[in-house]
């Protein structure tokens, strides 16, 4: 199909100097080929900030939960060393009694487990275990699947489930999905120096502005590697990444069959819900905007990104920004208007 590129970018264009972020890059394409990509503005407001280029660098954040996490849960049931409908209490025993007892590997993919969405954990906690325990012990904000919360928590559980069920640290996990499915080398968990790197903020607690390091200070007290951030790439390997998914719901591929990609693209039947097993679905409400096709799924992060496959179209669209900085608290709103009217302009006649 034709895409509305000049539309698109004068959206970008606009959104830079509205202050939404300070710049973007963009790439939208086909499982065979990138069709379209946009840089547009500066790496800060700073004078004198370096452009945005082709191979300028952001935090993916929680584009990590499907990039990354989810893709590993499915290539475990793909091969079966997992199941959706596993008890988690079998990873968790803290979990074997309660209110938790019965929720499911599913659960965790689709946020409906019961658990809150955030909690500022890298307090009072550090590591992978602490983490574990301090989640374990939470109340639930609602019965499993009763309702949905969208949780990081739910996703650190997952990751914890997904390195005792494959045998390896996420991030081995990762790298093996990595180059199985000869995704590019700078898609990775933290960035090497002296690369082109969009800055998030200034953290008070970090004492420094975050450049190269995860914005996201849970995953950051996870040694970075974390279930639910942490990944770094520009917004062609982003799109390398779309690519595979698009090839995946059409034939075989590294990351498993296309019944598979069905199973994982599926919305979730829990009241209310979005979700579907790992990704979003699309809604007249959602980030994509309002032409993609009802089977569209997709992700965003925190930092300002955002990636959607529409299947029906064989397309995929992503959107890279730092809209975090200088400070996280601001843009929330407008950032969600700008990713819709990205996604409106880029489908329009």
């Amino acid at each position: 199909m034709t895409l509305n590129g000049d539309a698109a970018k004068d959206v970008l264009e606009d959104a830079v100097i509205q202050r939404v972020f300070p710049g973007a890059a963009a790439e939208a394409g086909t499982s065979a080929e990138s069709q379209w990509s946009c840089v547009t503005g500066h790496l800060t407001y700073e004078p004198g900030s370096p452009r945005v280029h082709d191979g300028t660098i952001y935090d993916l954040a929680s584009l990590t939960k499907v990039m990354a996490t989810t893709s590993i849960a499915m290539r475990l049931v793909g091969r079966g060393g997992l199941s959706l409908e596993a008890r988690v209490s079998e990873w968790m025993p803290e979990w074997r009694e309660g209110v938790y007892a019965d929720v499911r590997v599913r659960d965790l993919l689709e946020h409906s487990a019961g658990l809150p969405g955030f909690l500022p954990l890298f307090r009072t906690n550090k590591g992978r275990d602490e983490f574990r325990r301090a989640i374990a012990a939470l109340p639930p904000d609602y019965p499993p699947r009763q309702g949905t919360i969208y949780s990081d928590l739910g996703f650190i559980v997952l990751g914890h489930v997904l390195e005792s069920a494959g045998g390896e640290t996420l991030d081995a996990l990762y790298r093996t999905f990595h180059d199985d499915a000869r995704l590019p080398a700078s898609l990775q968990y933290g960035v090497d120096a002296g690369r082109d790197i969009a800055p998030t903020e200034f953290d008070a607690w970090r004492g420094r502005l975050t450049v190269g390091e995860v914005h996201d200070e849970n995953a950051f007290a996870l040694g970075g590697a974390a279930p639910h951030a942490g990944l770094f790439g520009t917004a062609a390997d982003a799109g390398a990444f779309g690519r595979l998914v698009l090839r995946t719901f059409r034939g075989e591929t590294a990351l498993g069959t296309p019944d598979l990609m069905r199973t994982f693209a599926r919305r979730s039947s829990v009241p209310g819900s979005s979700r579907a097993v790992g990704w979003d679905t699309m809604m007249l409400t959602s980030s994509c905007g309002t032409r993609m096709a009802p089977q569209a799924i997709g992700h965003t992060g925190f930092t300002g990104t955002s990636l959607w496959i529409d299947p029906a179209r064989d397309m995929y669209f992503v959107l890279l920004s730092n809209r975090v900085h200088p400070a996280r608290d601001q843009n929330r709103v407008r950032i969600q208007n700008a990713r819709r009217a990205f996604h409106d302009a880029l489908l329009s006649d």
